[in-house]
């Protein structure tokens, strides 16, 4: 007799691959409109910073002009001491930063010889760039512009003493930074590469060349 082959009833037993995409579709879930509204709002910021690049004097000057209306604010209302002190020890580290090269001779060891040309031109690399710079501190003054609408962070404190606090550590940290600057020789301000003249205008090919009227 012939065997009868019985083929085994699927009916009751799920799929693995449906099991596996009704999983995936549980776990995806559409994004929360307060992240989209996250996302949008720093994708916009990240372009507008990427076209203040170029802008040097526009940025600076609206950077000091924040600065002028917090320290408007710290006179008129008299007080939020403890916050103007945290914001000058920010924006002094955020100087020292600015005016430090990359790699400091003291604490990362001595540097590959780069020639002993003394017209060759090297610029000033800096510990935090210039842009790093404006917007950090930027943003900081801000936060400070922002803290002050509120009484609760207006802690009662003698500020004079706190400003020659201040005042002394800037002299000793500007003194120390400068001492650094005549030990390894370098000035942190890049004055562009030297140009000859005319001398670095070549003329194009079969364009006629200019006669001197004498």
């Amino acid at each position: 007799q012939a065997g009868v082959f019985v083929a085994p009833c699927s009916q009751g037993i799920p799929h693995k691959g449906a099991a596996m995409s009704s999983s995936v579709h549980e776990q995806i879930s559409p994004t929360p409109p307060v992240l989209k509204l996250y996302y949008k709002g720093r994708q916009r910021l990240q372009q507008f910073l990427d076209r203040a690049v170029v802008f040097h004097t526009a940025r600076w000057g609206a950077w000091f002009g924040f600065l002028a209306l917090y320290i408007l604010i710290v006179y008129i209302r008299e007080g939020f001491y403890i916050i103007s002190y945290g914001l000058g020890i920010y924006l002094l580290n955020l100087l020292i930063g600015f005016l430090s090269p990359q790699m400091d001779p003291d604490s990362d060891g001595p540097m590959l010889p780069t020639g002993d040309d003394p017209d060759d031109f090297r610029p000033f690399q800096r510990r935090l760039p210039e842009f790093q710079f404006w917007y950090q501190g930027l943003r900081a003054i801000l936060m400070a512009i922002c803290l002050t609408s509120c009484r609760m962070f207006d802690l009662p404190v003698f500020w004079p003493i706190l400003l020659a606090y201040f005042i002394l550590l800037l002299v000793m940290t500007m003194k120390t930074q400068i001492q650094h600057m005549m030990k390894h020789n370098y000035v942190p301000i890049n004055w562009g590469k030297k140009t000859y003249g005319d001398l670095t205008k070549m003329p194009t090919a079969g364009a006629p060349r200019r006669k001197d009227n004498k």
